[in-house]
């Protein structure tokens, strides 16, 4: 038999050694670099903690490969090999050899177990989500930097607790990959995500415990016309945010845990209901069938609504109309009221189709200065304010690339804009009792009136 010297002569376990031994200097070096600020980049994790790992694998499986080959080699030349060394550990070298490839070996399983770590850690942070896979996932990583939930990782939402969540988030995730790989991504994106029954309250609840108390807030509305001086109009509504057992009225009534409330969706989107089933708190089951509605139907698969069902977009908030993305702008004072038609011409300029952003960008801040270039006094720095305001709302809310625009990604808070509220609630929805899902808008609201 050959020698462990013989074999490792092999080009392919020579180079299993020189792969190995470059890939985990290169490793340590960028792990250093990373830890101490120096690496700060989205790919830097795909790089050090899933391609790097890979390559040193590989190296170490090219080791025991070479040393096979060379062996069979070998075979067919018995003059050329040497009997199997006795390892005798009373012998000073077979001692010092044994304790180097322990040390190595010990050192390799720490660089992979590190590896592991990292590339895990790596594939959860938002970089990753979002600007690896950059014009797949670009309207959404966009969205999630100016959403409430800005400061959550995207796998504190997406990634069920458990080793069933994480194997069902990871497997969908492989599925995305092959999708990026074979270009066959969904242009826009399916909105939401696709997780186990029950999961998606789970993880709200972490940080929106159901059963807490919750008084009214007052949401106030400032809209603008398309007049010369951009006249404001203001609401206030005082929402019903309760979630009381005692009657239907509050917007969280649907949350609470004592009650139970499922539904069947006639389309993906689940913005047509028409079989809604509530379990109250005594266990009392009641039926909301809207009129015509086919048997099948009401003896379809039965969704339990959750925190998803009507805050669909509040991890990734995308404006459902140019209208409403510059009247916000205007109320935030990122536009100046003081531009003669500045909500129009806004709103006018947004609502153009453009086949990039950039050329968005560049057709916004000319459409603007044209407009404004025939009228005297006008001030420049309202007007770069503006062209700066409109490009930001553009770039944030429409993606030509993944065909996402104002309204792709409905918002089912409200019921301005999609159906929202009124999927159930508008007194079609009948039980056999003769009772209704009310569509009274004082359920969820109240209108201030202004003295």
């Amino acid at each position: 038999m050959a020698s462990r010297r013989v074999l490792v002569k092999h080009p392919l376990a020579i180079a299993g050694v020189i792969v190995t031994t470059a890939s985990a200097v290169v490793f340590v070096t960028l792990v250093i670099a990373m830890l101490s600020g120096m690496l700060n980049n989205p790919y830097a994790g795909l790089v050090v903690f899933i391609a790097l790992p890979a390559v040193f694998v590989m190296g170490l499986l090219l080791i025991p490969a070479g040393m096979w080959l060379q062996s069979k080699k070998l075979a067919l030349h018995p003059e050329a090999t040497a009997e199997w060394p006795v390892i005798d550990l009373r012998q000073r070298h077979v001692r010092r050899t044994a304790l180097v490839i322990i040390i190595l070996t010990a050192i390799n399983a720490v660089i992979i177990l590190l590896a592991g770590y990292g590339s895990l850690h790596a594939m959860e942070t938002p970089g990753f989500c979002g600007q690896v896979c950059h014009t797949t996932m670009e309207p959404q990583f966009k969205a999630w930097q100016v959403a409430h939930h800005s400061g959550v990782a995207c796998v504190t939402c997406h990634i069920g607790e458990g080793a069933g969540g994480f194997v069902h988030a990871k497997l969908g995730g492989v599925r995305q990959l092959m999708h990026v790989v074979t270009n066959q991504v969904p242009t826009p994106v399916p909105p939401g995500a696709d997780m186990l029954p029950g999961m998606q309250a789970q993880l709200c609840s972490k940080c929106h415990p159901p059963g807490r108390v919750v008084a009214d807030s007052v949401r106030i509305t400032r809209e603008y016309a398309d007049d010369e001086a951009n006249s404001e109009t203001m609401s206030a509504m005082q929402m019903h945010v309760s979630h009381s057992t005692s009657s239907e009225h509050g917007i969280h009534w649907h949350a609470n845990p004592s009650i139970r409330v499922e539904y069947v969706a006639t389309d993906e989107k689940r913005e047509t209901i028409p079989y809604v089933r509530v379990t109250d708190a005594e266990g009392q089951v009641k039926e909301y069938v809207t009129p015509d509605t086919p048997a099948d139907v009401i003896g379809g698969t039965r969704q339990t609504m959750d925190c998803m069902d009507c805050h669909n977009t509040v991890g990734h908030p995308i404006s459902p109309t140019p209208e409403q993305a510059v009247d916000r702008a205007i109320a935030e004072l990122k536009m100046s009221r003081d531009l003669p038609f500045v909500r129009r011409e806004g709103v006018r300029l947004l609502k153009e189709e453009y086949p990039s952003q950039d050329a968005a960008a560049q057709a916004i801040e000319q459409g603007l200065k044209n407009f404004y270039q025939s009228r005297s006094g006008t001030n420049p720095q309202a007007l770069a304010q503006a062209v700066t305001a409109l490009q930001e709302l553009y770039r944030r809310n429409v993606f030509p690339t993944m065909n996402v625009t104002w309204g792709t990604y409905p918002d089912n808070t409200g019921h301005l804009n999609s159906p929202g509220c009124f999927r159930c609630h508008d007194d079609s929805h009948a039980a056999k009792d003769g009772t209704s899902i009310s569509g009274d808008c004082e359920f969820c609201h109240k209108q201030i009136e202004r003295p």
